[in-house]
């Protein structure tokens, strides 16, 4: 099949399906994060958001080729306009807390990752730092962030590649397969030697975003052969996400192959179409698309809350002050997407508005820098909750 009756074939209308599919990857990264005995393997959420990323923005990178309407420019201007506005908030937001409860040295370490989240360069930092699941993980209310660096670690080439397929398209089907096949096959060998480095390194995480852009290249072009499947596919998929779930731990060499279960489980769900039950009655449930609506949100709110308040208490704190800060994490997330994220994200497409948002971007990654040059202001005045005096230094 031509790239051209390829790109024809992805137009179609919004799938709520796959907003109810980000519902349970956030979920289950919020609740690991809250109650991982309950979800052991909640962080594979993550890998789940990847292949959804992949596949949406590949598909519309195609479509806009199709119709000679894309735009490395307007792309980008997407880009900032999705992602800049709730992390905004949220990187102020952590830092003003901060200031208020945190050590020079843990503030410190604060505008550091403030600085690598506004960056986008955070996957990288933590790596360098320590492991995901270290005990000192959980007091680093911007760790999150280092999915959104490999993200848009991955955007800034991917558009570039497919451009340079969309023109060839004879080499698509080999030169896909063999970038993300790669980066499989590194992710494979380098867990073994250092599973920090293949949990944060952007190269062993990109053939997950490029297993959902590969889906949107073959989705069309595979229909045939998927019919007889396609029945199979939604309780499969939902096998493979609930085995991945429940069943892995921090014990796993993780991502390595057992990413495969929820990066497989994700693609079968988005390949088998949105008409199945498992689709329209559950992944379409208006509880389940809500909370994908402001998925993005909730994911950035929710950590800094309970990393802030383990820090308070020097301690991981009660189940109801956890089952508290998820609910302050929705709340927070709904109010952001109504009044912050969907205002910008509807309104005129103004280079005024990307402006402003990439303005207050380096501004906050200017701010984090000198909080860290600071050595984290060791002159404020602290009103600490919970410091040891030995500590302030």
């Amino acid at each position: 099949m031509s790239c051209s009756s390829f790109a024809q074939n992805l137009r179609n209308d919004y799938r709520a399906d796959i907003d109810g599919l980000r519902a349970i990857a956030v979920i289950s990264v919020i609740v690991f994060h809250a109650f991982p005995s309950l979800v052991p393997g909640g962080f594979v959420g993550v890998d789940i958001f990847f292949v959804i990323s992949g596949y949406l923005i590949s598909k519309h990178i195609w479509e806009e080729l199709e119709s000679n309407s894309f735009s490395i420019r307007t792309f980008y201007a997407r880009r900032i306009r999705r992602i800049f506005p709730a992390l905004i908030v949220v990187l102020a937001a952590s830092l003003t807390f901060g200031w208020i409860i945190l050590t020079p040295g843990e503030y410190e370490q604060l505008g550091k990752h403030t600085a690598g989240g506004a960056g986008f360069v955070a996957n990288l930092i933590h790596w360098r730092e320590a492991g995901y699941f270290d005990n000192a993980a959980d007091t680093k209310p911007l760790l999150h962030l280092w999915s959104l660096g490999i993200e848009e670690q991955f955007y800034i080439f991917w558009p570039l590649i497919l451009i340079f397929l969309w023109r060839r398209p004879h080499h698509a089907w080999w030169a896909m397969p063999a970038l993300l096949g790669s980066s499989l096959a590194y992710s494979l060998i380098l867990v073994q030697k250092d599973a920090v480095a293949d949990f944060y390194s952007p190269l062993t995480r990109f053939w997950e975003l490029g297993a959902g852009a590969i889906l949107a290249h073959h989705v069309s072009s595979s229909h045939r052969w998927i019919l007889p499947l396609q029945k199979y596919l939604p309780a499969l998929g939902l096998a493979l996400l609930g085995i991945g779930i429940l069943s892995l731990n921090s014990q796993y060499a993780f991502p390595g192959g057992w990413a495969a279960l929820p990066v497989l489980g994700a693609a079968m769900l988005i390949l088998s179409g949105a008409d199945s039950w498992v689709h329209r009655t559950f992944l379409s449930n208006k509880w389940m698309v809500w909370i994908g609506l402001i998925s993005y949100p909730l994911y950035l709110w929710h950590w800094p809350l309970l990393s802030f308040a383990r820090i308070m208490e020097s301690g991981t704190p009660t189940w109801p002050v956890r089952l508290s800060l998820l609910i302050a994490s929705f709340v927070l997330a709904w109010l952001t997407y109504r009044f912050i994220e969907r205002p910008i994200r509807s309104g005129p497409r103004t280079r005024k508005m990307i402006w402003i948002l990439v303005i207050l971007m380096i501004f906050m990654l200017a701010a984090g820098e000198t909080v860290r040059k600071f050595d984290g202001v060791t002159t404020r005045k602290l009103s600490m909750l919970n410091g040891d005096p030995q500590t302030l230094v």
